[in-house]
């Protein structure tokens, strides 16, 4: 079926460029590049409902984006008209947010061209294919009476053996790290529809629902068994290799820097870190270990200390309430120190990490559609429930009194949840839509450089394991960069993150899994944190700084790639 856009008639397109614009002719450009870039959108959204569902656009949730040859080619055709309508819009008389648009815009339809005919994810991760993320936010989110979100569920649970069946299409070459992912993550499919079914069950159409239902889960665990015979032959190497590892880089970070140059600088920052690390380890070594004397080699110094210190921690059964308790802590904090406007209107929410989301990250901020941002900010935490005591004691360490603090930092407060609060304000949906993964990781990881520099836990207990922290998202990108394309095995990977940046082995393994499932991700923390704080101290040496406007100004860009927002506040 052909994708059915409404026509716009590109006036900009022809119009001269003129040395300067009338204010008239300036606010009909504005409004000439705001209308287009509104039916992209409404068209995008045509195009791929799943999208418009994530984005809070629950209109749409009838219909189901199928993961199909057809639907790729629709989307390639799709994508080459509006890079070629956006490309040809001139620049120059649109504002500062525009302009950002428009970058954003041109970017992020080259990303999804290049994903979809060079990456091809589609084929070799069966991962790609899970479809509960939407019924989920169709089902929790309160758009509507219980009786119409189910009603609008209905259709799309019925398209669900037709989208796997789509889905077992594209697969082809896959790797057995991304098959094993989709298997585990199956039942977490399946508890989706049995919330469903429970749901409906209180609606009174439990009847309604039991027909769909069944054929859902059937598709659902004839996927996975296709997928387990899949297996024996999953022979591509999870690593993209040069290559594909560059360019992914570019798109996905969208810096001023190659994917190697940022290597190198974190290279070069992990030294600087670890020598700091090393001296607050030595000065702590009497109090925290005794009168031993201390090894000479740095590694054995500092994991000695930070391993004795890491057995203060919080209770397994108190773990998601202890984050939980934090979070008025921090805010107070930041408050306080008047380091950061914050919305009291804007809760956020912490709660056990939905099962289907498990498996690659153990705390993450799942924040509302840009249509939407009246709802619930999420703060996923997977619970500690399924390991065993050794497991569990080996996360509790990682994440001990210091260091959970830290992380709640980088993932509420001043962090993510923070900076997406900020983002929301901003007017355009652009940037809410299709914000840049590292400016908002690195604001997280600033986010943590802000709170120690305020005092908030001083102490060298809290500077030393800040300093673990932070190593963490430096190591990140030596870890992603060394694996995907200097091809590092797993005995070197575990030394680099147990010896050498000190973590327990049970997040090491689970980093270790990471880095098999993602790719570039990881780099985004240091990537985006460099550029953010060399932005601020090129800009502290201006006469009349003041810290808190530096946050402000910067967050009010919303979540565009730092260097578009470096250029703009170093214009001034």
């Amino acid at each position: 079926m052909p994708i059915q856009r409404r026509q716009f008639s590109l006036a900009l397109a022809a119009a001269p460029l003129l040395p300067s614009l009338s204010h008239a002719q300036s606010q009909a450009q504005d409004a000439g590049f705001d209308k287009l870039t509104e039916t992209f959108l409404e068209s995008l959204w045509r195009l791929d409902p799943d999208a418009a569902v994530a984005a809070g656009r629950f209109e749409f949730a009838p219909r189901v984006t199928l993961p199909s040859s057809e639907q790729r080619a629709r989307a390639r055709s799709f994508l080459k008209r509006w890079q070629a309508q956006f490309e040809s819009q001139p620049e120059a008389p649109l504002n500062t947010s525009q302009r950002m648009d428009r970058a954003m815009l041109i970017a992020k339809i080259q990303s999804d061209l290049w994903r979809l005919d060079t990456l091809r994810e589609w084929a070799w991760s069966p991962a790609e294919h899970n479809p509960a993320a939407p019924l989920d936010l169709l089902l929790n989110t309160e758009h509507a009476p219980l009786p119409q979100r189910l009603q609008g569920l209905k259709p799309r649970l019925a398209q669900l053996p037709a989208y796997y069946r789509a889905a077992l299409g594209s697969l082809s070459g896959v790797t057995r790290e991304h098959t094993e992912l989709a298997i585990q993550q199956a039942p977490g499919v399946l508890s989706v529809l049995d919330d469903i079914a429970k749901r409906a069950a209180e609606a009174g159409q439990a009847a309604a629902f039991k027909a769909p239902l069944a054929q859902a889960r059937a598709a659902v665990n004839g996927y996975v068994d296709h997928l387990r015979r899949l297996l024996p032959g999953a022979k591509r190497s999870f690593r993209l290799g040069g290559e594909l590892y560059e360019p992914k880089f570019a798109h996905d970070i969208q810096s001023a820097r190659t994917a190697k140059q940022t290597y190198e600088l974190a290279q070069q920052r992990r030294e600087e870190v670890l020598a700091s690390m090393q001296a607050q380890a030595a000065a702590l070594w009497p109090t925290v270990i005794g009168s031993e004397a201390p090894p000479t080699d740095r590694f054995a110094l500092i994991g000695r200390v930070i391993a004795k210190l890491s057995e203060k921690h919080v209770a397994r059964e108190r773990f998601v309430d202890e984050i939980r308790a934090q979070i008025p802590q921090l805010e107070a904090w930041v408050r306080d120190h008047d380091l950061l406007s914050q919305d009291a209107s804007k809760p956020l929410t912490v709660r056990e990490t939905p099962e289907y989301e498990r498996g690659v990250a153990g705390a993450s901020i799942e924040a509302p559609g840009a249509y939407r941002p009246q709802d619930r900010t999420y703060y996923n935490v997977t619970p500690l429930d399924d390991l065993t005591p050794e497991q569990a004691e080996s996360s509790l360490r990682e994440y001990n009194h210091w260091i959970l603090q830290i992380l709640n930092i980088h993932e509420a407060i001043p962090g993510h949840y923070t900076q997406l609060v900020h983002a929301n304000r901003v007017p355009s949906k652009v940037k809410a839509l299709f914000g840049n993964g590292a400016m908002v990781e690195g604001w997280a990881v600033y986010g943590e450089r802000m709170m120690i520099e305020s005092g908030y836990g001083a102490s060298p207990e809290m500077t030393l394991m800040w300093g673990k922290w932070h190593l963490r998202s430096v190591t990140n990108t030596v870890l992603d960069y060394s694996v995907h394309v200097l091809g590092m095995e797993q005995p070197e990977a575990l030394d680099l993150l147990v010896r050498q940046a000190f973590q327990t082995e049970s997040e090491a393994r689970e980093k270790w899994r990471r880095v098999q499932l993602t790719s570039v991700q990881l780099t985004s923390y240091f990537s985006g944190y460099s550029e953010i704080f060399a932005l601020r101290e090129q800009l502290k040496s201006r006469p009349g700084f003041d810290l808190k406007g530096f946050h402000e100004q910067f967050l009010s860009f919303g979540s565009a790639p730092v260097r578009l927002i470096a250029a703009e506040m170093l214009k001034a």
